[in-house]
């Protein structure tokens, strides 16, 4: 039997000291990795610098077509043989409507014949977009080509009138910016997760844990944790960068920037989740990049990262639409330009929250201690 003396030189180890010394080696062991510093950081922000320089310059501007618009006549013809314009006619009219007062479309049309002969053209642009005056010159140009300059008191066949909405530039920036922070959330929450864990068992680190009081889920909780330090850095630095240099629009100012970090910090949790099952299911080093790519490289190419989902072909959106990244990207966006509140985000919210659970639900099926 053990005598009181004994008993008393036997403590429980602290496990929240545990937690944070191992946090710390952690957060160390990222800050000595190249690659944490360039697929996290340097990356992203290359992306963010070239659309940031490149502006929203384009060969290409919409143009949309009220619902109540005529679709015919020698204007709708005209018009929809301009190389320079893209006719969008599958949208509502208060979708188009929406779209103007964002600048995500520069101009709207509408085109109704009068009762005497000839065509009124009704043309919205909006100061939230700068390509507005171009489409309007555009438009105008091929009104004067139809009409009858040669005599200038003749009634004009086609009538244009032309009024202005004003709303907030939408930049390029504002778009690809929030596609680069979830591209580098994504990327750190799986790649960075999962070379970790089968590193750990590989190298025995986490057998020889098993030898200590140690509690061995503290291990994930100080590697998610010093994870998410480093992640919540990057996501300060790609925001306020973004927004000093490029002038990336944060609508509400400090509250919005505490909006975005808070909605990566939980697009942070989910994509953690993924990279616990891909470092489960991988055999070594070797096949995490085969296995990751098959998670990241979807939300990379169909969420909206780098193009609108509604650019991609029909049978592709409602891939699109289902995604985390998807959700993660159109919280931040609602955000950032529209000024939106947490609860106006509600609905992205719950849908990480569900991917959530589901991803977790299977992290506790598959997740492996030590390599087979």
């Amino acid at each position: 039997m053990e005598t009181s003396m004994e008993k008393m030189k036997y403590r429980k180890p602290n496990q929240f000291r545990a937690y944070l010394s191992l946090t710390v080696a952690s957060l160390r062991a990222q800050t000595r990795n190249p690659s944490t510093l360039v697929f996290g950081l340097i990356f992203p922000l290359v992306f963010i610098a070239v659309f940031g320089l490149l502006g929203g310059g384009t060969n290409t501007f919409d143009l949309g077509v009220l619902s109540t618009s005529l679709k015919s006549g020698p204007v709708y013809e005209v018009l929809a043989k301009v190389e320079a314009l893209k006719l969008v006619t599958d949208k509502t009219d208060s979708e188009l409507q929406e779209k103007l007062s964002k600048g995500q479309i520069p101009a709207l049309i509408n085109i109704q014949s009068k009762p005497e002969g000839g065509y009124t053209v009704d043309v919205q642009t909006t100061s939230a977009s700068q390509n507005s005056p171009a489409v309007a010159q555009i438009v105008n140009s091929i009104i004067n080509s139809i009409n009858n300059p040669e005599d200038p008191n003749q009634p004009k066949f086609i009538s244009l009138n032309q009024t202005n909405v004003e709303g907030r530039e939408y930049k390029t920036i504002d778009f690809i910016l929030p596609g680069q922070l979830g591209f580098a959330l994504l990327s750190t929450g799986v790649f960075g997760i999962a070379f970790t864990f089968i590193t750990l068992r590989q190298t025995l680190v986490i057998k020889r844990l098993f030898a200590t009081p140690v509690n061995k889920v503290i291990l994930i909780l100080a590697e998610v944790s010093s994870r998410m330090v480093v992640a919540t850095i990057q996501a300060i630095l790609i925001v306020g960068s973004g927004a000093v240099m490029f002038g990336f629009t944060l609508a509400n100012g400090l509250t919005t920037f505490l909006a975005m970090i808070f909605l990566a910090i939980c697009g942070l949790i989910v994509f953690f989740g993924f990279g616990l099952i891909v470092s489960s299911i991988a055999k070594d080093e070797n096949a995490i990049p085969a296995i990751a790519n098959l998670v990241t490289l979807p939300q990379f190419l169909l969420a909206g990262t780098f193009f609108p989902v509604e650019s991609f072909p029909e049978f592709l959106r409602p891939v699109a639409s289902i995604l985390p990244l998807k959700f993660l990207n159109d919280a931040m966006r609602k955000v950032s330009f529209e000024g939106a509140t947490l609860s106006d985000v509600l609905p992205q919210l719950l849908a990480l929250l569900v991917w959530g659970v589901i991803i977790y639900a299977v992290v506790v099926k598959v997740f492996k201690w030590e390599q087979n």
